[in-house]
């Protein structure tokens, strides 16, 4: 039995808590979920405070924003895996065999179980360090924040710089079986003839694809 995680610089004294962090609800009973819950919270907090220090003059929209990139799933897989957390997790024979060790969810799952592990064992400073090591360099990367806002919302303050009304979204259509359904979508101005179709495998990301190419589209016209 490993006493640690080799990609972290964290020792427990409660071997039992690390254990526990590491095991999948695949296993049983004592798995990670209660932990999971629990550094979750953390992970937040240690961010929140960090962007909040960072970015002095950020409003709060924008460092939500920031925040949502950091410690979206896909964003705490791939921290989880360059510390390879992956290779210490213990997990039951059905996960094991479809690869659960590299799946996004049980791998962001298992980062923050870690984090409230070490919360429990070895309080909110160790925690903050071990969270800064991984994310400060993550946090000077971060994209500009226009860039952070999702597209219906670009183009709801495009058009209100404008003046012009917000734009319409109709589901005008759904295709496939349930478990692989096409969403479509149209967006449209109102005070303009221009509108937009755009599909997607769930009605958000169908009205997000619409809202991305409208945009592209108004700003062409208001350069040509």
């Amino acid at each position: 039995m490993k006493d640690s995680v080799s990609g972290i610089n964290y020792r427990f004294t409660d071997q039992q808590l690390l254990q526990e962090a590491l095991t999948h609800r695949s296993l049983g009973a004592n798995n990670n979920e209660r932990l999971e819950f629990l550094g979750d919270s953390v992970l937040n907090l240690v961010i929140s405070s960090r962007l909040y220090d960072v970015y002095p003059d950020a409003q709060e929209g924008d460092l939500s924003r920031m925040r949502a990139r950091l410690v979206r799933g896909v964003s705490l897989s791939d921290v989880a895996s360059s510390i390879g957390l992956g290779q210490h997790l213990k997990l039951g024979e059905g996960e094991m065999k479809t690869g659960g060790f590299r799946r996004t969810s049980i791998l962001a799952d298992a980062y923050e179980a870690l984090i409230g592990a070490i919360f429990l064992d070895g309080g909110y400073a160790s925690c903050q360090t071990e969270i800064l090591r991984l994310f400060d360099p993550l946090i000077e990367n971060l994209p500009d924040v226009e860039e952070l806002k999702d597209a219906k919302t670009r183009l709801q303050e495009w058009l209100q710089a404008r003046g012009r009304p917000l734009p319409v979204y109709d589901h005008f259509r759904e295709e496939g079986a349930d478990h692989a359904k096409k969403f479509y979508v149209q967006c449209k101005i109102t005070d303009g003839p221009i509108s937009v179709e755009a599909a997607g495998d769930s009605r958000r990301k169908a009205e997000q694809a619409a809202a991305k190419d409208m945009l592209g589209k108004l700003q062409a016209n208001d350069t040509a």
